[in-house]
């Protein structure tokens, strides 16, 4: 590693979101490791930044493990010696059932994949920056429009997002003494395989269902980049990244 080259922590990265914010970074120059569960996947996402100024790691992480998540930063740290950016993007939802149906295991599960998760990769983030020469570092919370309004029959993650939100400007407080910059970008229905269902109808507010407008992930992986690239003393604490034309802006 380079004295120059910044490195990031991506979540999530096997596929989607994820996978395209880290090859974005890549493409900009940073040592990126790339974690999630599916290890195959890690590695062909990981491989598709070959030719880019930039360095891979594979590191399989389930986020809902404690001693996993710590042995991501753990490994992050022994390879590279620092960490700049956290791009917490793991997460997920349970079955779209009625609100009463909802099981306590399908509830627990997301909350501990989409908000305790997010909590405990930002303790060890926080951990490793506040210590590091220069201090600092920036994280990135992956929030959705789903943290602002929810759809039909989504209790655990739009409330998990809800909780993100919150633990972003909690972040974005206590980070300020080590000049650790936290904010949240919020997606809304880009081009990934969870949003396949969208061209063949979704269920909307008012009991209808309907096909929504999607857009390319790039749109999210280019904001991402900018939001790493502004300088610690600036902190972009709530993006907004959607489709032009979904049902959110208005009563649909």
């Amino acid at each position: 590693m380079t004295g120059t080259q910044k490195v990031a922590v991506v979540t999530g990265a096997s596929s989607g979101i994820g996978k395209a914010s880290a090859l974005a970074l890549m493409k900009q120059g940073y040592a990126v490791v790339f974690s999630g569960r599916r290890k195959e996947l890690l590695e062909a996402a990981a491989a598709e930044g070959k030719g880019t100024p930039g360095k891979s790691l594979v590191v399989q992480t389930d986020v809902t493990s404690h001693e996993s998540i710590k042995a991501l930063f753990a490994k992050t740290k022994e390879t590279f010696g620092r960490l700049d950016v956290l791009f917490n993007n793991a997460g997920g939802g349970a079955p779209p059932v009625l609100f009463e149906d909802l099981t306590y295991d399908q509830w627990q599960n997301v909350v501990n994949a989409n908000l305790t998760g997010v909590f405990l990769c930002s303790q060890e983030a926080f951990k490793i920056m506040k210590a590091q020469n220069p201090m600092g570092g920036r994280i990135i919370n992956n929030g959705s429009i789903s943290a602002h309004a929810p759809r039909p029959n989504s209790a655990p993650y739009t409330a998990t997002k809800h909780g993100v939100t919150g633990l972003t400007k909690v972040c974005a407080l206590d980070g300020r003494k080590y000049d650790i910059a936290c904010g949240q970008i919020d997606i809304g229905n880009a081009g990934t395989p969870m949003t396949e269902r969208m061209a063949k109808g979704v269920p909307q507010a008012n009991g209808t269902t309907a096909v929504e407008p999607t857009m390319n992930v790039q749109a999210v992986a280019d904001a991402v980049v900018y939001m790493s690239s502004l300088p610690l003393d600036a902190n972009v604490l709530f993006l907004t990244v959607m489709a032009t034309k979904m049902p959110f802006v208005g009563r649909g």
